[in-house]
């Protein structure tokens, strides 16, 4: 597949153009013109560049890329290392934040809640990247039983595990920002990936709850929806590769 016809595909399907991001989305790095094997990962680490390289990858499709607002800009050091992989090796490097979290099908939030049993039923949030929806009754030890055994990770519990659930909030990654409007809107437990030192103090004073369940433990499943959804499209070989993070 030529690259610029796949980077069109991609800035249409995610409508690109929609979103003020803290980054550039779309191509950061130019490689070879022709594509036909991706490798799909959450963060363009040193770890996954060696893991396409190894695989034979013309591009490298992540959610976290690179060129982030407020950055040093100089290419040094581990920046230097990385990108000469990419340039030593001719791979393309493909990333989407704002816009692979909002999608409505392939999305982070939208693989999320479908991973845990969500019912989405509308949007909230600064540039609606916030979710609702409900979930069969349960408590917020149901719930966060739940989380680890679809994510695989033990959250972070804030919150009466014998607190009743039934109205949720989501929102991938660093959205602990998002709490309080989650909480204006009345759900009864909030899920991102992280919690900062002021999460507890609002779960606590507002009787919400919050479950941390892993920035890259939420965003592992977008960039693989979407991944699978080019390979059966465009015929594409593509591989998910989970470089583990804890985090």
């Amino acid at each position: 597949m030529d690259r610029a016809e796949l980077q069109q595909y991609l800035e249409t399907v995610l409508e690109v153009g929609r979103f003020k991001d803290y980054c550039p989305n779309g191509l950061q790095v130019e490689g070879r013109g022709e594509i036909r094997h991706i490798v799909c990962g959450v963060t363009a680490s040193r770890a996954l560049l060696d893991a396409a390289v190894a695989r034979g990858a013309d591009a490298v499709l992540v959610h976290h890329g690179y060129f982030w607002r407020g950055e040093d800009g100089r290419i040094t050091g581990l920046r230097k290392a990385r990108l000469a992989t990419l340039l030593r090796h001719d791979i393309n490097l493909f990333a989407y934040h704002l816009p692979l979290d909002a999608h409505p099908e392939l999305g982070n939030n939208a693989q999320l809640g479908a991973r845990l049993g969500l019912t989405a039923a509308g949007r909230f949030g600064d540039q609606e990247l916030g979710w609702l929806g409900c979930t069969a009754p349960t408590t917020l030890a149901g719930l966060a039983a739940r989380v680890a055994e679809g994510l695989g990770r033990t959250p972070l519990v804030l919150g009466d595990p014998a607190r009743p659930v039934r109205r949720v909030g989501w929102c991938s990654g660093g959205a602990q920002g998002y709490f309080e409007a989650a909480i204006a809107a009345g759900v009864d437990c909030f899920i991102s990936g992280e919690a900062s030192e002021p999460t507890t103090h609002l779960a606590r004073e507002s009787g919400v709850a919050y479950l941390a369940a892993g920035h890259h433990a939420t965003e592992r499943y977008g960039v693989q929806a979407l991944g699978a959804h080019l390979a059966e499209r465009f015929g594409l070989t593509v591989a998910f590769v989970d470089i583990d993070n804890p985090v």
